[in-house]
């Protein structure tokens, strides 16, 4: 996901129908090495998705090494996704592997707020919703799921779910806004309070 702002995407799924991942299996703690957000897509799920420590033998029974799922770029999962630690790397591991949209019964809070905060959109959805999603994937993977964000809308064929987003969050995305450009925003009431303070201050 650029810094460009989210508004619609329009993507194939790939489901990861397990509760409570946490963020060490999101992206393990030894890796945590670099200093850029780029770079830990190629160790996303680690431990699920090699069969050794090298990295060099795919377990074939992991979604994310199945070739009908090459390419996709919505994660379905199920509740209590990226629980565990605050570590911001999970949601720059899942945006460098090419996800932009994490699908799932629930979010822990910081994780949701650190995906918001890189651009990465989570979206909520009840158990009921996720199972007709996971449901219409599992039928054709080559289903294109349509997130549009604007309108709050989850659609495949003709099923279609609203999803709850607070509006600051909302707003956000669809300025492509980090925590910094936040601030920035407001820059010219920052200087206009800063030039009413006395000197000594």
């Amino acid at each position: 996901m650029s810094n460009q702002g989210f508004t619609v995407h329009s993507g194939r799924a790939c489901p990861l129908d397990q509760a409570n991942v946490d963020t060490d299996q999101i992206i393990p703690k030894q890796f945590l090495t670099g200093v850029t957000r780029i770079g830990y897509g190629k160790h996303l799920f680690h431990d699920w998705r090699y069969l050794d420590l090298h990295e060099q033998e795919p377990n074939p029974e992991f979604a994310l090494n199945q070739p009908q799922y090459e390419g996709a770029s919505i994660l379905l999962a199920r509740e209590n996704f990226g629980c565990g630690s605050s570590r911001e790397h999970a949601p720059w591991a899942l945006a460098d592997f090419g996800f932009d949209v994490i699908i799932a019964t629930s979010f822990a809070d910081i994780f949701y707020g650190n995906c918001i905060n890189n651009q990465l959109l989570p979206v909520a959805l009840s158990s009921v919703q996720m199972d007709g999603l996971f449901a219409a994937v599992y039928d054709d993977p080559q289903a294109e799921i349509t997130v549009d964000l604007p309108s709050q809308m989850v659609s495949v064929g003709n099923l279609s779910w609203h999803f709850d987003i607070a509006e600051h969050h909302k707003q956000n995305l669809i300025k492509g806004l980090d925590a910094i450009g936040q601030t920035l925003e407001l820059e010219s009431t920052i200087k206009a309070f800063e030039s009413r303070q006395p000197a000594w201050l």
